[in-house]
C-alpha cells in the first residue's frame, strides 16, 4: 500500500528443495561487519535525530549473511522504550512483491495467462475487463483507479489523520468494496496506454489468485513463500489490528504532537499490502526470489520486465510487483511500502548476492526533500559502499 508517486525509498514449492540451506535462519548469523557496513549507525541515527521518524530498523545481507544489522530511536514514546532490530513492522506495498511471486508461479504451472484478460477469470467482476490484461495489472498499466486516491478512504491532511484515528482505521473492507471504490473512478487511461500506480490492481490480483486456487492470496503467500523459507516473523493478518511480538509504534504528528496510529485493520490494504515482517525476513525472502529459488528463470525474466514510471527519480522502472532503481554503483530490485505509522524499503542486486531492508518510522511529513535525502544517504552506503555494488 504505498502512495502515487514512487520516489527511491516509497517506491514454486519444488524449486526450493536443493537449494534453502544458505538462507536458513541458523546460517544467516550475522558475520564481521565490513568496515563500509559499520559505518551505517549515523546514517540510520540519522533518520531519527533530524526529526523524520520516531524509529528506525535495518539490515544489510550480502551473500547469504548478514553484514551489518542496526536500530535507532524509541519504539514507544510513552514508555521510551529502545528500538530494537529484530522488530516487527507492517511492510505495506512490499507485500506486492510476494503476491506477485505467487502469481507468477501459478503463471508457470500453466494456471494462470499474463497476457490473459482478467475477465476470463473474474467475469464481470472488473469494468472493461475484457481489455486488462493479468500482466497490466500487476504492472500498474490496467488505468484501474487507486482505491486510496478516495478521500474517503484515506486523508493525508492533518484533519483526514484525525478521522483516520478516531474512525478510518477500523474499518474492515471486503475486497470486493475496496475495488467497487476503485472502479467508480474514472480511469487513469485506457489499458496499456500509461502507468500509474494503483493498490487496486493489486486487490484484484488477490481476487484472481482465490478464484484459481480455491484459497485466499494469503493462504498461497504462506504455503508457498513464508513456510517454504522459514519467515517465522512474516504473518498475513486478516482482521486483527494489532502487530504481533517486538515492534516499534507507529505516529501521526498533530498539531499538539504524537497519536498512536500502531493499530489499524489490514483489510484496507489487502493483498497490496497487508503483510507483517521483519528485515531479517525481507533480506532472506529477496535473497531467495532473485537467487532463482522461488520462480523459474523465465517467470523471473517476466517479472523483471519492466516499463517506465513517468517522471520518476533514478531512472525507476516498474516490473511485476517489483520496482528497478539506479543507484550511483548500479541497478538495484525491490519495493518500497507506505502505510500510516509506517514506511518500509526492500533492495538488492539482480543476481540475489546483496541486498536491504529498512523499516522507519516517519514521523514529520513536513519536509520530504529532507527526509528522502536522508533515506537516500542510507541506501547508497548500504547498497555501494560494499564489495557487492552492482546488480
Amino acid at each position: 500500500m504505498t502512495t502515487t508517486r514512487l520516489s527511491r525509498r516509497r517506491i514454486g514449492v519444488t524449486l526450493l528443495a536443493a537449494a534453502l540451506a544458505s538462507l536458513a535462519p541458523g546460517a544467516a548469523a550475522a558475520a564481521p561487519a565490513s568496515q563500509a557496513a559499520a559505518g551505517l549507525q549515523p546514517e540510520l541515527n540519522a533518520l531519527v535525530e533530524q526529526g523524520t521518524s520516531t524509529a528506525a530498523l535495518a539490515e544489510v545481507r550480502d551473500q547469504g549473511r548478514i553484514t551489518w544489522r542496526g536500530a535507532a530511536g524509541t519504539a514507544d514514546l510513552a514508555t521510551g522504550r529502545s528500538a530494537h532490530a529484530d522488530g516487527r513492522f507492517r511492510i505495506a506495498s512490499v507485500t506486492k512483491t510476494f503476491v506477485s511471486t505467487v502469481t507468477l508461479q501459478l503463471v508457470g504451472e500453466g494456471r494462470i495467462g499474463l497476457d490473459d484478460p482478467i475477465e476470463h477469470y473474474l467475469p464481470g467482476a472488473v469494468p472493461n475487463g475484457a481489455a486488462i490484461t493479468v500482466r497490466q495489472l500487476l504492472n500498474h498499466t490496467s488505468g484501474l483507479g487507486n482505491y486510496l486516491d478516495d478521500p474517503k478512504v484515506r486523508d493525508t491532511t492533518e484533519a483526514g489523520n484525525r478521522e483516520f484515528l478516531a474512525t478510518g482505521r477500523w474499518i474492515e473492507y471486503t475486497p470486493e468494496r475496496l475495488l467497487a471504490i476503485g472502479a467508480a473512478m474514472s480511469p487513469y487511461f485506457a489499458p496499456g496506454q500509461g502507468w500509474h500506480y494503483s493498490n487496486t490492481n493489486y486487490v484484484v490480483i488477490g481476487m484472481l489468485i482465490r478464484q484459481v486456487t480455491g484459497n485466499s492470496w494469503r493462504e498461497e503467500v504462506e504455503n508457498r513463500i513464508i513456510r517454504p523459507l522459514g519467515l517465522h516473523h512474516t504473518t498475513l493478518p486478516t482482521t486483527s489490528t494489532a502487530i504481533p511480538g517486538p515492534h516499534a509504534r507507529g505516529y501521526f504528528k498533530l498539531s499538539e504532537g504524537a497519536a498512536d496510529v500502531t493499530r489499524l485493520s489490514p483489510t484496507i490494504a489487502d493483498a497490496a499490502g497487508a503483510a507483517i515482517s521483519t528485515t531479517d525476513d525481507l533480506t532472506r525472502f529477496h535473497a531467495a526470489l532473485f537467487s532463482g529459488h522461488l520462480l523459474a528463470p523465465a517467470q523471473l525474466a517476466e517479472m523483471t520486465a519492466t516499463v517506465p514510471i513517468p517522471d520518476a527519480p533514478d531512472h525507476a522502472e516498474y516490473g511485476l510487483g517489483v520496482v528497478r532503481y539506479d543507484l550511483s554503483c548500479g541497478q538495484f530490485w525491490g519495493h518500497p511500502g507506505e502505510i500510516p505509522g509506517y514506511s518500509t524499503g526492500l533492495l538488492g542486486t539482480r543476481d540475489g548476492s546483496r541486498q536491504y531492508a529498512i523499516s522507519y518510522n516517519e514521523y514529520d511529513k513536513s519536509d520530504r526533500r529532507k527526509s528522502d535525502r536522508l533515506y537516500r544517504a542510507f541506501e547508497e552506503k548500504a547498497l555501494c559502499d560494499s564489495p557487492a555494488t552492482s546488480g
